[in-house]
């Protein structure tokens, strides 16, 4: 019997899983281009060029050569409080996966009793040899009990832990990728809100002298009481919008101060300037075929797609006999200190085999319903294959977008500026109507906020392609451990 349960040890019930082979895609887009345009002499308006089937760092956000940047990411991932949670999450899912796999081994128990009785002197029942109805019985015993995994029950749900292990593991990676990208855009939010407060505060003071201005020449009869009012409506126009940008500053940086760690009234406000970040000029770009092995969430639905495979194991190994295996040992004395002694020893060993017979259908519908949800994985798997293809595509597209909208920005800011100074000069020697100076301050004033959204834009869309890309998690010295391994079967 021994000998045959061994052999039969050997299998396990259920489909052995094997990862879905990578799309046979071979591009993103119909036709991805080799780089985006530039224009030189306007800041962030440098050239960017994709490095196909380039490495991605891991510590990607230093290609922005900003060391404040560099700390507050450093700073992040060492004391959020939501990757520290992912942290606690895998922790959890690590020392499941161990306790799963005790049941690979016998379960052994020893104990003692100790007891005082008392049988009627006409008690059918045994009584020490001494005829004594009134006794101590010290037992002491170590019982053995075995589960063969005969159908392979215990490996498929181990299988399906260590899976599950691997799911909160990319989990994790998934969190910190997240993070760092999310401190590096928020920065950026930082950096361009105070640069348009800037284009905000430059515009409020022309205003104001221009202000003074018309009082001048009104107070002298060169201009008239609407030329005044206009002015006046126009500096409270461009003086309203200074609210809005303060309290999205704001916002951004009690964002920071969260991502970090920090509350908000304990953190030293962060400051950011879009000079202080540089455009990277080489952007690795993945092949498709490497998406899907480094894209956390791709590795995540991979990882709970076999957990799916393994619970139909288990499913179908509740449905088919089990074997268990016990034995006991011990010995029982009327005193402590005969306890062992010659002729106090007693043991047992036996085996016993079970079956499900009738459950009322629910094994059966159990076995149905892993295998439903082995297909909704399945399915779950494509679709985060696709978006994750869509995101690329996407920020390549931005990219390109972005980067021809930033010379559009910069051709209007510097026609606008130029248009303002002309319309001043022409205003003050007589030779153009006031309004023409109103429209020019406010198409100034538009043009240098749409400038400084496009230049954030741009360094918005390299971070974002380093994080549809995977992060580069794998090439860090320090991450979290490889994957466990549940089975202990080929693949």
């Amino acid at each position: 019997m021994l000998i045959a349960t061994t052999i039969l040890g050997g299998c396990a019930v259920g489909p052995d899983f094997r990862p879905p082979a990578a799309p046979a895609t071979t591009h993103y887009l119909a036709k991805t281009p080799a780089g985006t345009t530039g224009r030189t002499g306007v800041a962030k308006g440098a050239t960017q060029h994709f490095d196909e089937g380039g490495s991605i760092p891991a510590d990607w956000w230093t290609l922005f050569h900003s060391a404040p940047l560099d700390a507050l990411v450093r700073q992040a991932l060492a004391n959020n409080h939501d990757l520290k949670a992912a942290q606690a999450a895998l922790t959890v899912a690590h020392e499941t996966t161990l306790a799963g796999r005790g049941s690979y081994f016998p379960a052994v128990s020893a104990g003692v009793s100790a007891s005082r009785e008392q049988d009627p002197p006409g008690a059918l029942a045994p009584v020490p040899s001494s005829n004594a109805y009134l006794y101590n019985l010290f037992t002491p015993q170590v019982n053995v009990s075995y589960v063969p995994d005969v159908f392979g029950l215990n490996r498929r749900t181990v299988e399906s832990l260590a899976a599950q292990e691997d799911a909160t593991r990319y989990q994790l990676i998934a969190a910190r990728i997240t993070l760092s990208a999310n401190v590096v855009n928020t920065a950026v939010q930082v950096a361009s809100l105070q640069a348009q407060l800037d284009a905000t505060q430059d515009l409020l003071r022309l205003n104001r002298q221009m202000l003074e201005i018309v009082q001048r020449q009104f107070d002298k009869g060169y201009a008239s009481r609407l030329d005044l009012a206009a002015q006046q409506s126009q500096l409270a126009q461009v003086n309203a919008t200074l609210p809005p940008l303060r309290l999205q500053l704001a916002q951004q940086q009690h964002a920071l101060a969260v991502l970090t760690g920090q509350f908000p009234g304990d953190a030293d406000a962060a400051h950011f300037t879009l000079d202080g970040f540089t455009l990277p000029a080489e952007l690795p770009l993945s092949l498709p075929s490497q998406l899907v092995a480094q894209r956390p969430d791709v590795l995540q639905a991979q990882a709970n797609l076999h957990a799916a495979s393994a619970a139909i194991g288990v499913a179908e190994a509740a449905r088919l006999p089990q074997i268990e295996l016990s034995a006991t040992a011990g010995s029982t004395a009327l005193a402590i200190n005969q306890v062992f002694h010659a002729g106090t020893g007693f043991w047992n060993i036996g085996a016993a085999i079970t079956a499900p017979l009738f459950q009322g259908g629910a094994l059966r519908h159990q076995e149905r319903a892993a295998r439903a949800a082995y297909v909704e994985a399945a399915e779950q798997y494509r679709s985060t294959v696709l978006v994750a293809f869509q995101n690329v595509a996407d920020t390549l597209v931005a990219l390109q977008q972005d980067a021809d909208g930033l010379k559009s920005a910069a051709t209007a800011a510097d026609a606008a500026k130029v248009t303002l100074d002309l319309s001043q000069r022409q205003w003050k020697d007589g030779y153009a109507d006031y309004l023409a100076v109103l429209n020019a301050e406010q198409a100034y004033q538009q043009a240098r906020m749409t400038l400084v959204q496009a230049q954030a834009a741009r360094l918005a869309d390299t971070a974002a392609l380093f994080q549809a890309l995977g992060g580069g998690w794998w090439h860090a010295e320090t991450h979290t451990p490889p994957p466990s391994d549940g089975n202990t079967h080929d693949q």
